[in-house]
């Protein structure tokens, strides 16, 4: 497991703070859930779903990955995220 540190509003540090104990959970879970929930997810994560569509399909390595490339483009236009992101 990696450490970080990040710099936070005071405000938002507090309200952060309260939630974790509102929830009985800690701060990093918390934040954690939330990257994920943004879609930041490993690079396996992003692999192991290429495999798992290819086997379910007809498609080669190649259309298989320009697929879900185009889709995850898609996705976080439809989000608001600036295009030219690391996707692939």
């Amino acid at each position: 497991m990696t450490r970080l540190t990040i710099t936070l509003d005071d405000a938002l540090h507090q309200a952060l703070k309260e939630a974790a104990a509102r929830q009985g959970r800690s701060i990093g879970k918390i934040i954690e859930e939330s990257l994920l929930l943004r879609g930041i997810k490993p690079m396996a994560s992003a692999r192991d779903l290429v495999a798992r569509a290819r086997q379910q399909s007809a498609l080669d390595e190649a259309l298989a990955m320009e697929l879900a490339l185009e889709e995850t483009r898609m996705q976080r236009a439809s989000q608001g995220h600036a295009p030219g992101g690391a996707a692939s």
